[in-house]
């Protein structure tokens, strides 16, 4: 959530985000309206009510007669005034806060303008494409022939935009996150986490995802509990409603969790393979920090997401995205893409995102600075580190051979048993 004081002071830079971000600018003058209104139904119930108090002192001290019985019943009038106040600026700053719910993060200074992500900027290309002799297979054909990938039970299990894996695909999975996760315990300072996979409302309003995205998420009217569409969520409200020393500051957290989306917003796209799937696993990184230490933690957190692309020896790019292609909570994002060869396409594997205090005030997370001085909001980052399946499929894509066979890259080997090759059934 923004600063309303952004909005009150400063309101022509947060339409003008907006604008770049292809959202709905008016909102702005309608918030202020709204906020004018507020602030002076408060300022009116303060000024009655300390007429009130005052004249009540003095109703003690009268005599009957001299004016107490008309002063008490003004002072009745006054109390409704008061309540009515009340009642009227509570209904404002319920209007209030569900409309700035539902406005985005501001891009910081320097992010590419665009519309889309056709404006992304390549920041840098790593790593060579593979070559082949002979016609590499995408992981549509290749896996089923493997014998490690399964869409006709999955489907049967569960329907649509669900699959199997088998054999060696499901300990190849396994193997990638448990890597992945010793790498981000061991050389990058993470925290590991094992979260519910099932969370409460108001971690997600925390983080972003409600209102404005909830016909994308699974959710359990009973109990109101929603299916996590990223440990994002869980990760980032694990300090929800605390304040922390800043000397603690910053704090890494990685966690492995299966995540749950609707995919509603993707309909039409990818819909051969495993790119998207309703459930699929992830592992994520989130970072708690000081507004002064937001900058070197994205770099941090960018080269950790690359680093697992280094250790698998995928080629991959770096994209910096424009602001109409930003999501909703970041003011700053980086997109990891792998090459998968079979399919011949970038990949997104990773989205490396600064929120600054976009979520923290949301969720209301704090500091407590070193120096002395109140308590200010910390700045929250997070990204994939890496989301599977599509790490999966640059892997089995990459590493195919002629005889259809598919080399299991060597930092997984000790995960997989000494696994070196995965052939065909």
């Amino acid at each position: 959530m923004l600063d309303i004081n952004l909005i009150r002071e400063n309101p022509q830079r947060v339409v003008q985000a907006l604008k770049v971000r292809g959202e709905d600018e008016f909102v702005v003058a309608h918030i202020r309206a709204l906020d004018a209104r507020w602030r002076e139904d408060l300022a009116r119930c303060e000024t009655l009510k300390a007429e009130r108090n005052r004249e009540s002192k003095r109703i003690g001290k009268l005599p009957a007669g001299q004016g107490r019985d008309e002063l008490i019943e003004r002072m009745r009038t006054v109390g409704d005034q008061v309540k009515e106040l009340d009642a009227s600026s509570a209904e404002l700053r319920e209007q209030i806060d569900a409309l700035m719910l539902g406005v985005p993060n501001v891009p910081v200074d320097g992010v590419p303008e665009g519309a889309d992500e056709e404006a992304n900027v390549v920041v840098r290309v790593e790593g060579t494409a593979p070559e082949f002799d002979f016609a590499p297979k995408a992981h549509w054909d290749l896996g089923p022939e493997l014998g490690i990938l399964d869409f006709e039970r999955g489907a049967r299990l569960s329907g649509s935009r669900f699959y199997v894996l088998m054999r060696e695909g499901a300990q190849l999975q396994r193997a990638l996150i448990n890597w992945m996760l010793d790498e981000h315990l061991n050389r990058h300072g993470f925290v590991e986490a094992y979260p519910p996979f099932m969370v409460r409302s108001d971690c997600l309003r925390g983080t972003g995802q409600l209102p404005k995205f909830g016909d994308n998420l699974y959710h359990d009217a009973e109990e109101d509990l929603w299916l996590i569409p990223t440990a994002e969520v869980p990760l980032t409200n694990l300090h929800g409603g605390e304040i922390l020393a800043e000397d603690d500051l910053p704090l890494r957290y990685t966690a492995y969790t299966a995540c749950f989306r609707r995919e509603k917003m993707s309909a039409g796209k990818d819909v051969r393979g495993i790119k998207r799937g309703h459930q699929f696993d992830k592992v994520e990184m989130v970072m708690y920090c000081t507004p002064e230490q937001s900058d070197a933690e994205l770099a941090h957190l960018l080269n950790a997401a690359e680093d697992v692309c280094r250790g698998l020896e995928l080629p991959y790019r770096v994209k910096e995205l424009c602001t109409g292609d930003l999501c909703f909570q970041a003011r700053r994002s980086y997109d990891v893409e792998v090459y998968a060869a079979g399919c011949d396409e970038w990949l997104e594997v990773s989205s490396c995102s600064d929120c600054g205090d976009f979520q923290a005030r949301r969720a209301n997370i704090r500091y407590r600075p070193t120096g002395g001085g109140g308590p200010g909001f910390v700045h929250t980052l997070n990204g994939s580190g890496l989301a599977l399946p599509r790490t999966l499929i640059a892997v089995i894509e990459n590493y195919q051979q002629a005889d259809g066979s598919v080399v299991v890259p060597d930092a997984l080997r000790p995960y997989m048993r000494g696994l070196e090759r995965i052939e065909p059934k």
